[in-house]
Protein backbone atom coordinates (compact mmCIF):
# COMPACT_ATOMS: atom_id res chain seq x y z
CA UNK A 1 0.00 0.00 0.00
CA UNK A 2 1.32 3.47 -0.86
CA UNK A 3 2.40 5.48 2.18
CA UNK A 4 1.53 9.16 1.98
CA UNK A 5 3.70 12.01 3.26
CA UNK A 6 1.21 13.09 5.88
CA UNK A 7 1.20 9.66 7.55
CA UNK A 8 4.89 9.36 8.38
CA UNK A 9 7.69 11.22 10.05
CA UNK A 10 7.84 13.65 12.94
CA UNK A 11 4.64 15.38 14.00
CA UNK A 12 2.02 16.63 11.56
CA UNK A 13 3.45 17.17 8.09
CA UNK A 14 2.46 20.46 6.43
CA UNK A 15 3.61 19.56 2.93
CA UNK A 16 4.77 16.61 0.82
CA UNK A 17 8.18 18.12 0.26
CA UNK A 18 11.31 16.08 0.97
CA UNK A 19 14.79 17.16 2.07
CA UNK A 20 17.68 14.75 1.59
CA UNK A 21 20.32 14.76 4.33
CA UNK A 22 23.61 13.20 3.24
CA UNK A 23 25.28 11.27 6.09
CA UNK A 24 23.27 12.89 8.90
CA UNK A 25 25.18 12.22 12.11
CA UNK A 26 26.21 14.44 15.04
CA UNK A 27 24.89 17.97 14.34
CA UNK A 28 23.43 16.70 11.08
CA UNK A 29 20.77 14.95 13.18
CA UNK A 30 19.98 18.25 14.92
CA UNK A 31 19.52 19.93 11.54
CA UNK A 32 17.32 17.04 10.41
CA UNK A 33 15.11 17.39 13.47
CA UNK A 34 14.74 21.13 12.88
CA UNK A 35 13.67 20.44 9.28
CA UNK A 36 11.14 17.85 10.43
CA UNK A 37 9.71 20.27 12.97
CA UNK A 38 9.12 22.74 10.13
CA UNK A 39 6.90 20.18 8.45
CA UNK A 40 9.15 18.63 5.80
CA UNK A 41 10.04 14.96 5.32
CA UNK A 42 13.61 13.70 5.54
CA UNK A 43 15.42 11.07 3.50
CA UNK A 44 18.72 9.96 5.02
CA UNK A 45 21.18 9.19 2.23
CA UNK A 46 24.23 7.27 3.44
CA UNK A 47 27.52 7.18 1.57
CA UNK A 48 28.33 3.69 0.33
CA UNK A 49 31.50 3.59 2.45
CA UNK A 50 30.39 5.30 5.66
CA UNK A 51 31.29 3.50 8.89
CA UNK A 52 28.49 2.08 11.03
CA UNK A 53 29.99 4.06 13.94
CA UNK A 54 28.99 7.28 12.19
CA UNK A 55 25.53 6.06 11.14
CA UNK A 56 24.81 5.27 14.78
CA UNK A 57 26.12 8.63 16.01
CA UNK A 58 22.81 10.19 17.06
CA UNK A 59 22.84 12.89 19.78
CA UNK A 60 20.68 12.31 22.84
CA UNK A 61 18.67 15.39 21.87
CA UNK A 62 17.60 13.61 18.66
CA UNK A 63 16.49 10.29 20.12
CA UNK A 64 13.02 10.67 18.56
CA UNK A 65 14.40 11.38 15.07
CA UNK A 66 12.80 9.24 12.35
CA UNK A 67 13.47 9.31 8.61
CA UNK A 68 10.84 8.69 5.95
CA UNK A 69 13.42 6.62 4.08
CA UNK A 70 17.05 5.57 4.54
CA UNK A 71 18.93 4.90 1.31
CA UNK A 72 22.48 3.76 0.58
CA UNK A 73 24.22 5.64 -2.24
CA UNK A 74 25.73 3.64 -5.09
CA UNK A 75 29.10 5.36 -4.97
CA UNK A 76 30.65 8.48 -6.53
CA UNK A 77 30.65 7.03 -10.05
CA UNK A 78 26.95 6.21 -10.08
CA UNK A 79 25.32 9.53 -9.27
CA UNK A 80 22.54 9.11 -11.84
CA UNK A 81 21.55 5.76 -10.36
CA UNK A 82 21.58 7.16 -6.81
CA UNK A 83 19.41 10.08 -7.94
CA UNK A 84 16.96 7.59 -9.47
CA UNK A 85 16.78 5.69 -6.17
CA UNK A 86 15.89 8.90 -4.35
CA UNK A 87 13.27 9.92 -6.92
CA UNK A 88 11.68 6.48 -6.83
CA UNK A 89 11.50 6.58 -3.03
CA UNK A 90 9.92 10.04 -3.18
CA UNK A 91 7.33 8.78 -5.64
CA UNK A 92 6.39 5.97 -3.24
CA UNK A 93 5.15 8.53 -0.72
CA UNK A 94 3.75 10.97 -3.31
CA UNK A 95 6.45 13.51 -2.46
CA UNK A 96 9.01 15.63 -4.27
CA UNK A 97 12.64 16.29 -3.37
CA UNK A 98 13.24 20.01 -2.97
CA UNK A 99 16.66 20.18 -1.31
CA UNK A 100 19.79 18.20 -0.48
CA UNK A 101 22.00 19.14 2.51
CA UNK A 102 25.27 17.77 3.83
CA UNK A 103 24.68 16.20 7.25
CA UNK A 104 28.23 15.24 8.24
CA UNK A 105 31.89 15.54 7.31
CA UNK A 106 31.94 12.24 5.45
CA UNK A 107 29.15 13.40 3.14
CA UNK A 108 30.66 16.67 1.88
CA UNK A 109 31.82 15.33 -1.49
CA UNK A 110 28.68 13.32 -2.18
CA UNK A 111 26.42 16.25 -1.26
CA UNK A 112 28.34 18.59 -3.59
CA UNK A 113 28.26 16.15 -6.51
CA UNK A 114 24.75 14.74 -6.13
CA UNK A 115 23.17 18.13 -5.50
CA UNK A 116 24.75 19.37 -8.70
CA UNK A 117 23.60 16.24 -10.55
CA UNK A 118 19.99 16.68 -9.40
CA UNK A 119 19.85 20.42 -10.12
CA UNK A 120 19.50 21.38 -6.46
CA UNK A 121 21.32 24.08 -4.48
CA UNK A 122 24.90 22.85 -4.18
CA UNK A 123 28.50 24.01 -4.03
CA UNK A 124 29.09 21.77 -7.04
CA UNK A 125 32.22 20.02 -8.25
CA UNK A 126 34.21 22.98 -9.52
CA UNK A 127 36.56 22.18 -6.65
CA UNK A 128 37.39 18.49 -6.91
CA UNK A 129 37.48 17.62 -3.20
CA UNK A 130 36.81 20.35 -0.65
CA UNK A 131 37.66 17.97 2.21
CA UNK A 132 41.28 17.69 1.07
CA UNK A 133 43.22 19.80 3.57
CA UNK A 134 46.24 20.07 1.27
CA UNK A 135 44.07 21.38 -1.56
CA UNK A 136 42.41 23.84 0.82
CA UNK A 137 45.76 25.45 1.61
CA UNK A 138 46.68 25.61 -2.08
CA UNK A 139 43.42 27.37 -2.93
CA UNK A 140 43.91 29.85 -0.10
CA UNK A 141 47.48 30.59 -1.18
CA UNK A 142 46.34 31.14 -4.77
CA UNK A 143 43.91 33.78 -3.48
CA UNK A 144 46.80 35.61 -1.81
CA UNK A 145 45.79 34.75 1.74
CA UNK A 146 48.16 33.41 4.41
CA UNK A 147 48.44 29.63 4.14
CA UNK A 148 50.47 26.99 5.90
CA UNK A 149 53.77 25.53 4.64
CA UNK A 150 53.13 21.90 3.78
CA UNK A 151 53.86 18.75 1.82
CA UNK A 152 51.67 15.72 1.40
CA UNK A 153 51.04 12.57 -0.52
CA UNK A 154 51.10 8.77 -0.41
CA UNK A 155 54.84 8.09 -0.53
CA UNK A 156 57.16 9.27 2.22
CA UNK A 157 60.39 9.41 0.21
CA UNK A 158 58.83 11.02 -2.83
CA UNK A 159 56.26 13.37 -1.31
CA UNK A 160 57.29 14.61 2.13
CA UNK A 161 60.86 13.62 3.04
CA UNK A 162 62.48 16.76 1.63
CA UNK A 163 59.96 18.99 3.41
CA UNK A 164 60.55 17.26 6.74
CA UNK A 165 64.32 17.57 6.39
CA UNK A 166 64.03 21.35 5.92
CA UNK A 167 61.07 22.35 8.07
CA UNK A 168 61.47 23.61 11.63
CA UNK A 169 60.15 21.25 14.30
CA UNK A 170 57.66 20.45 15.67
CA UNK A 171 55.50 19.70 12.63
CA UNK A 172 51.90 18.55 12.36
CA UNK A 173 51.27 15.20 10.65
CA UNK A 174 47.63 14.37 9.88
CA UNK A 175 45.28 12.73 7.35
CA UNK A 176 44.17 14.81 4.40
CA UNK A 177 40.56 14.03 5.38
CA UNK A 178 39.46 13.67 9.00
CA UNK A 179 37.59 15.43 11.80
CA UNK A 180 37.84 15.99 15.55
CA UNK A 181 41.67 15.81 15.66
CA UNK A 182 41.38 12.23 14.42
CA UNK A 183 44.91 11.06 13.59
CA UNK A 184 46.50 14.49 14.14
CA UNK A 185 49.91 14.37 15.85
CA UNK A 186 52.54 16.96 16.73
CA UNK A 187 55.91 15.43 15.83
CA UNK A 188 59.12 16.77 17.35
CA UNK A 189 61.72 15.20 15.06
CA UNK A 190 62.17 13.59 11.66
CA UNK A 191 61.94 9.98 12.88
CA UNK A 192 58.73 10.64 14.80
CA UNK A 193 57.16 12.32 11.77
CA UNK A 194 58.15 9.43 9.51
CA UNK A 195 56.72 6.88 11.94
CA UNK A 196 53.37 8.69 12.20
CA UNK A 197 53.22 9.17 8.42
CA UNK A 198 53.46 5.40 7.98
CA UNK A 199 50.91 4.74 10.72
CA UNK A 200 48.37 7.05 9.04
CA UNK A 201 49.09 5.65 5.61
CA UNK A 202 48.11 2.20 6.83
CA UNK A 203 45.25 3.18 9.12
CA UNK A 204 41.51 3.67 8.77
CA UNK A 205 40.39 7.00 10.27
CA UNK A 206 37.00 7.44 11.89
CA UNK A 207 35.68 9.92 9.33
CA UNK A 208 36.07 8.96 5.71
CA UNK A 209 39.81 8.40 5.38
CA UNK A 210 40.59 4.87 4.30
CA UNK A 211 43.81 2.90 4.58
CA UNK A 212 46.25 4.07 1.91
CA UNK A 213 44.92 7.65 1.83
CA UNK A 214 47.26 10.62 1.52
CA UNK A 215 49.01 12.05 4.57
CA UNK A 216 49.75 15.73 5.19
CA UNK A 217 52.80 17.27 6.89
CA UNK A 218 52.49 20.94 7.86
CA UNK A 219 54.30 23.65 9.73
CA UNK A 220 53.19 24.02 13.33
CA UNK A 221 51.28 27.27 13.62
CA UNK A 222 52.06 28.98 16.90
CA UNK A 223 49.18 31.11 18.09
CA UNK A 224 45.63 30.99 19.43
CA UNK A 225 43.16 28.76 17.61
CA UNK A 226 39.68 29.98 16.79
CA UNK A 227 36.58 28.62 15.12
CA UNK A 228 34.50 30.75 12.77
CA UNK A 229 31.06 29.35 11.93
CA UNK A 230 29.18 30.63 8.89
CA UNK A 231 26.07 29.88 6.89
CA UNK A 232 26.02 30.90 3.23
CA UNK A 233 23.49 31.28 0.45
CA UNK A 234 24.29 32.46 -3.09
CA UNK A 235 27.77 33.47 -1.93
CA UNK A 236 26.51 35.66 0.94
CA UNK A 237 28.28 34.53 4.11
CA UNK A 238 26.69 35.21 7.49
CA UNK A 239 28.76 34.72 10.64
CA UNK A 240 26.74 32.90 13.29
CA UNK A 241 29.50 32.49 15.91
CA UNK A 242 33.20 32.95 16.57
CA UNK A 243 34.77 30.71 19.21
CA UNK A 244 38.14 30.50 20.89
CA UNK A 245 39.29 26.91 21.29
CA UNK A 246 40.49 25.66 24.63
CA UNK A 247 42.60 22.90 23.05
CA UNK A 248 45.80 21.63 24.66
CA UNK A 249 47.88 18.50 25.32
CA UNK A 250 46.55 15.78 27.65
CA UNK A 251 47.08 12.06 28.13
CA UNK A 252 49.58 11.90 25.29
CA UNK A 253 47.23 13.62 22.84
CA UNK A 254 48.55 16.91 21.46
CA UNK A 255 45.22 18.53 20.60
CA UNK A 256 42.65 17.61 23.24
CA UNK A 257 39.43 19.65 23.33
CA UNK A 258 38.68 21.28 26.69
CA UNK A 259 35.98 23.65 25.50
CA UNK A 260 34.82 26.58 23.43
CA UNK A 261 34.64 30.22 24.51
CA UNK A 262 32.43 32.61 22.48
CA UNK A 263 34.11 35.72 21.03
CA UNK A 264 32.18 38.99 20.68
CA UNK A 265 31.81 39.98 17.01
CA UNK A 266 32.59 43.59 17.90
CA UNK A 267 36.15 42.82 19.01
CA UNK A 268 39.14 43.51 16.81
CA UNK A 269 40.06 39.81 16.89
CA UNK A 270 36.63 38.73 15.61
CA UNK A 271 36.68 41.31 12.82
CA UNK A 272 40.04 40.05 11.53
CA UNK A 273 38.96 36.40 11.74
CA UNK A 274 35.61 36.97 10.02
CA UNK A 275 37.15 38.86 7.11
CA UNK A 276 39.87 36.24 6.58
CA UNK A 277 37.47 33.29 6.85
CA UNK A 278 35.08 34.73 4.29
CA UNK A 279 38.05 35.05 1.94
CA UNK A 280 38.79 31.36 2.52
CA UNK A 281 35.18 30.41 1.72
CA UNK A 282 35.36 32.38 -1.53
CA UNK A 283 38.69 30.77 -2.42
CA UNK A 284 37.16 27.32 -1.92
CA UNK A 285 34.05 28.10 -3.94
CA UNK A 286 31.70 27.69 -0.99
CA UNK A 287 28.49 29.53 -1.82
CA UNK A 288 25.86 27.54 0.05
CA UNK A 289 25.34 25.91 3.42
CA UNK A 290 27.04 25.67 6.79
CA UNK A 291 30.80 25.85 7.30
CA UNK A 292 33.11 25.43 10.26
CA UNK A 293 36.49 27.09 9.81
CA UNK A 294 39.46 26.58 12.12
CA UNK A 295 41.98 29.42 12.09
CA UNK A 296 45.16 30.15 14.03
CA UNK A 297 45.71 33.82 14.87
CA UNK A 298 49.46 34.45 14.82
CA UNK A 299 51.49 37.57 15.37
CA UNK A 300 51.53 38.05 11.57
CA UNK A 301 47.79 37.54 11.18
CA UNK A 302 45.31 34.67 10.69
CA UNK A 303 46.14 31.39 8.95
CA UNK A 304 43.81 28.55 8.01
CA UNK A 305 44.08 25.24 9.82
CA UNK A 306 41.21 23.66 7.91
CA UNK A 307 37.77 24.44 6.53
CA UNK A 308 34.96 21.97 7.14
CA UNK A 309 32.13 22.46 4.66
CA UNK A 310 29.38 21.34 7.02
CA UNK A 311 27.92 22.42 10.35
CA UNK A 312 29.94 22.71 13.55
CA UNK A 313 30.08 19.23 15.13
CA UNK A 314 29.96 18.24 18.78
CA UNK A 315 26.39 16.89 18.45
CA UNK A 316 25.10 20.47 18.21
CA UNK A 317 25.37 20.72 21.99
CA UNK A 318 26.29 24.39 21.56
CA UNK A 319 22.93 25.22 19.94
CA UNK A 320 21.13 26.39 23.09
CA UNK A 321 24.12 28.45 24.15
CA UNK A 322 24.38 30.19 20.79
CA UNK A 323 20.64 30.88 20.72
CA UNK A 324 20.92 32.41 24.20
CA UNK A 325 23.89 34.57 23.26
CA UNK A 326 22.49 35.63 19.88
CA UNK A 327 18.92 36.19 20.94
CA UNK A 328 17.21 33.23 19.32
CA UNK A 329 19.15 31.69 16.42
CA UNK A 330 22.17 29.49 15.79
CA UNK A 331 23.91 27.80 12.86
CA UNK A 332 21.21 25.12 12.91
CA UNK A 333 18.30 27.52 12.28
CA UNK A 334 20.36 29.58 9.83
CA UNK A 335 21.27 26.48 7.79
CA UNK A 336 17.65 25.43 7.43
CA UNK A 337 16.72 29.00 6.49
CA UNK A 338 19.47 29.13 3.85
CA UNK A 339 18.08 26.08 2.03
CA UNK A 340 14.35 26.29 2.73
CA UNK A 341 13.44 29.85 3.78
CA UNK A 342 15.62 32.40 1.95
CA UNK A 343 13.56 35.36 3.17
CA UNK A 344 14.30 34.46 6.79
CA UNK A 345 17.96 33.92 5.92
CA UNK A 346 18.13 37.36 4.34
CA UNK A 347 16.77 38.89 7.55
CA UNK A 348 19.54 37.40 9.66
CA UNK A 349 22.28 39.88 10.63
CA UNK A 350 25.59 39.87 8.78
CA UNK A 351 27.22 38.62 11.97
CA UNK A 352 26.01 37.70 15.43
CA UNK A 353 24.87 40.56 17.68
CA UNK A 354 27.33 42.47 19.85
CA UNK A 355 27.40 42.40 22.81
CA UNK A 356 26.12 38.94 23.64
CA UNK A 357 22.88 38.82 25.59
CA UNK A 358 24.34 36.43 28.20
CA UNK A 359 27.65 34.95 29.33
CA UNK A 360 28.42 31.31 28.65
CA UNK A 361 30.70 28.66 27.23
CA UNK A 362 30.92 25.00 26.32
CA UNK A 363 33.02 22.79 28.59
CA UNK A 364 34.24 19.54 27.03
CA UNK A 365 34.72 16.90 29.70
CA UNK A 366 38.16 15.27 29.84
CA UNK A 367 39.06 11.97 31.50
CA UNK A 368 42.47 11.29 33.01
CA UNK A 369 41.64 7.73 34.04
CA UNK A 370 40.37 4.45 32.69
CA UNK A 371 37.94 2.04 34.29
CA UNK A 372 34.33 0.88 34.42
CA UNK A 373 31.73 3.38 35.66
CA UNK A 374 30.06 2.36 38.94
CA UNK A 375 28.48 5.74 39.76
CA UNK A 376 28.34 9.23 38.21
CA UNK A 377 28.44 11.60 41.22
CA UNK A 378 30.24 14.29 39.25
CA UNK A 379 27.37 14.49 36.78
CA UNK A 380 24.96 14.92 39.68
CA UNK A 381 27.09 17.77 41.01
CA UNK A 382 27.29 19.49 37.62
CA UNK A 383 23.50 19.47 37.25
CA UNK A 384 23.20 21.62 40.39
CA UNK A 385 25.55 24.41 39.27
CA UNK A 386 23.83 27.81 38.93
CA UNK A 387 24.90 28.29 35.31
CA UNK A 388 24.17 24.72 34.21
CA UNK A 389 22.08 24.37 31.03
CA UNK A 390 22.73 20.90 29.58
CA UNK A 391 25.04 17.93 29.90
CA UNK A 392 25.35 15.64 26.89
CA UNK A 393 27.16 12.34 27.42
CA UNK A 394 26.98 8.73 26.34
CA UNK A 395 28.64 7.50 29.55
CA UNK A 396 26.58 5.77 32.25
CA UNK A 397 26.90 3.02 34.81
CA UNK A 398 28.69 0.13 33.12
CA UNK A 399 30.43 2.26 30.48
CA UNK A 400 34.16 1.85 29.93
CA UNK A 401 36.05 5.13 30.37
CA UNK A 402 39.36 5.75 28.64
CA UNK A 403 41.74 8.72 28.89
CA UNK A 404 40.66 11.54 26.58
CA UNK A 405 43.06 12.06 23.67
CA UNK A 406 40.76 13.65 21.04
CA UNK A 407 37.17 14.74 20.46
CA UNK A 408 36.03 11.14 20.00
CA UNK A 409 37.22 10.09 23.46
CA UNK A 410 35.86 13.06 25.41
CA UNK A 411 33.42 12.25 28.21
CA UNK A 412 30.76 14.70 27.17
CA UNK A 413 29.84 18.34 26.86
CA UNK A 414 28.48 20.78 29.42
CA UNK A 415 26.83 24.06 28.46
CA UNK A 416 27.07 26.85 31.02
CA UNK A 417 25.14 30.12 30.64
CA UNK A 418 24.21 32.86 33.08
CA UNK A 419 23.62 36.60 33.25
CA UNK A 420 26.69 36.95 35.50
CA UNK A 421 30.00 35.93 33.84
CA UNK A 422 31.67 35.35 37.23
CA UNK A 423 29.15 32.59 37.97
CA UNK A 424 30.06 30.90 34.70
CA UNK A 425 33.78 31.14 35.53
CA UNK A 426 33.35 29.63 38.98
CA UNK A 427 31.24 26.77 37.69
CA UNK A 428 33.77 26.14 34.94
CA UNK A 429 36.57 25.85 37.51
CA UNK A 430 34.47 23.51 39.63
CA UNK A 431 34.03 21.15 36.66
CA UNK A 432 37.77 21.24 35.95
CA UNK A 433 38.37 20.24 39.56
CA UNK A 434 36.10 17.22 39.12
CA UNK A 435 38.23 16.15 36.17
CA UNK A 436 41.56 16.76 37.85
CA UNK A 437 40.58 14.68 40.88
CA UNK A 438 38.94 11.90 38.82
CA UNK A 439 35.65 12.46 40.61
CA UNK A 440 33.32 12.73 37.63
CA UNK A 441 32.92 8.98 38.09
CA UNK A 442 33.34 6.32 40.70
CA UNK A 443 35.30 3.78 38.65
CA UNK A 444 35.90 0.08 39.04
CA UNK A 445 39.38 -1.09 38.01
CA UNK A 446 40.42 2.54 38.03
CA UNK A 447 43.81 3.65 36.69
CA UNK A 448 44.98 7.27 36.61
CA UNK A 449 47.18 7.59 33.54
CA UNK A 450 48.99 10.55 35.13
CA UNK A 451 50.16 8.26 37.96
CA UNK A 452 49.05 10.79 40.59
CA UNK A 453 48.41 9.47 44.07
CA UNK A 454 45.24 10.45 45.81
CA UNK A 455 45.06 9.11 49.35
CA UNK A 456 42.06 11.05 50.50
CA UNK A 457 38.53 11.72 49.35
CA UNK A 458 37.61 15.06 47.88
CA UNK A 459 34.68 17.04 49.21
CA UNK A 460 32.75 18.67 46.36
CA UNK A 461 30.08 21.20 47.19
CA UNK A 462 27.25 22.37 45.00
CA UNK A 463 24.89 25.29 45.49
CA UNK A 464 21.27 24.25 45.25
CA UNK A 465 17.97 25.98 45.60
CA UNK A 466 16.63 26.21 49.16
CA UNK A 467 13.78 23.79 48.49
CA UNK A 468 15.92 21.03 46.99
CA UNK A 469 15.51 17.64 48.63
CA UNK A 470 18.29 16.02 50.65
CA UNK A 471 20.43 13.31 49.11
CA UNK A 472 22.71 10.62 50.45
CA UNK A 473 26.26 11.67 51.15
CA UNK A 474 25.46 15.33 51.79
CA UNK A 475 27.62 17.03 54.40
CA UNK A 476 28.22 20.59 55.53
CA UNK A 477 31.20 21.81 53.51
CA UNK A 478 31.02 25.17 51.75
CA UNK A 479 30.93 25.43 48.02
CA UNK A 480 34.10 27.12 46.77
CA UNK A 481 32.34 30.24 45.54
CA UNK A 482 31.74 33.59 47.07
CA UNK A 483 28.16 34.10 45.90
CA UNK A 484 25.29 34.17 48.40
CA UNK A 485 21.59 33.41 48.31
CA UNK A 486 22.02 29.65 47.93
CA UNK A 487 21.79 26.94 50.52
CA UNK A 488 25.32 25.51 50.88
CA UNK A 489 25.54 21.80 50.29
CA UNK A 490 28.19 19.28 49.35
CA UNK A 491 28.56 15.83 47.91
CA UNK A 492 31.29 13.51 49.15
CA UNK A 493 32.86 11.46 46.39
CA UNK A 494 34.55 8.36 47.70
CA UNK A 495 38.09 7.33 46.79
CA UNK A 496 39.21 3.72 46.19
CA UNK A 497 42.17 4.36 48.52
CA UNK A 498 42.00 4.37 52.34
CA UNK A 499 40.59 7.53 53.85
CA UNK A 500 43.12 9.53 55.87
CA UNK A 501 41.88 13.09 55.64
CA UNK A 502 39.64 15.32 53.59
CA UNK A 503 40.75 17.94 51.12
CA UNK A 504 38.91 21.16 50.40
CA UNK A 505 39.71 23.52 47.57
CA UNK A 506 39.22 27.10 46.62
CA UNK A 507 39.20 28.72 43.22
CA UNK A 508 41.49 31.57 42.24
CA UNK A 509 40.17 33.67 39.37
CA UNK A 510 42.84 35.95 37.88
CA UNK A 511 41.60 38.21 35.13
CA UNK A 512 43.25 36.37 32.24
CA UNK A 513 43.96 32.85 33.41
CA UNK A 514 41.88 30.60 35.64
CA UNK A 515 43.70 28.33 38.05
CA UNK A 516 42.72 25.98 40.81
CA UNK A 517 44.68 26.08 44.04
CA UNK A 518 44.56 23.34 46.65
CA UNK A 519 44.93 23.74 50.39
Amino acid sequence: MTEHCNSIGYGQTKRCEIVVLVDPYSTGCVIALEILKRGYQIFALWSHDIADENKLHVPNSCSDLNYARQIISLGPNRLDATAQLLEAAAKEINGSIISLICGGEHGVGLADALGENMGLISNGTGIANRRDKKLQQELVAARGLRSVRQAGGHEFELDVKEFLLKEEYPVVVKPVESAGSDGVKLCYNFDEAKEHFNILKNSQMRVGCASGAAVLCQEFLKGTEYVVDHVSRDGVHKTVMVWMYDKRPANGGDFVYFGLIPVDSGTAVAKVLISYTRGVLDAMGVKHGASHGEVILRSDGPCLVEMNCRAHGGDGNWRGLVCGLNGGYSQVEATVDAYLDPESFNRLPDKMPSPFQKAGQEVTLVSYARGIVKRTPGFEAIHKLPSFVTLETSYHVGSKVEPTVDLFTCIGSVILMHDDPTVVERDHDFIRHLEETNTLFDLEYSEDVRKHSNDSPVILSVASTPDASDEEGISDVEHPRRDTGFQKRSLELSSPRPVTECKEFHVSLPSKRRTIAFN
